[in-house]
């Protein structure tokens, strides 16, 4: 038998880090406002995608990670609009 190392489990659910932030931006934003815990789901969402770009590359996704932290300050305030367009922003700014 030959160990190379720890098997744990997939970074960013076996895909690549860009594809990840993509699809954990648009879970948050379709589920800011559901009842039963779904705004601290999507912040806690945005958090985790912000500290993982932060993460990896400070310089490259600078301009994501800001429109994230700005997605939570209007999230907590309930200000879900203007959240959710962050979201957007950040969205594209990923796939640009």
């Amino acid at each position: 038998m030959q160990v190379l190392g720890p098997k744990g489990p997939l970074l960013y659910a076996g895909t690549d880090e860009r594809t990840w932030a993509v699809h954990q931006i648009h879970l948050a934003a379709q589920i800011l406002d559901n009842p039963g815990g779904g705004l601290v789901f999507a912040t806690q969402t945005m958090g985790q995608v912000r500290a993982a770009l932060l993460s990896s590359d400070e310089e490259r996704w600078e301009k994501v990670v800001d429109l994230l932290m700005k997605a939570e300050e209007h999230a907590v305030r309930r200000e879900l609009e203007a959240a959710r367009r962050q979201l957007e922003l950040a969205e594209a700014a990923l796939t640009a």
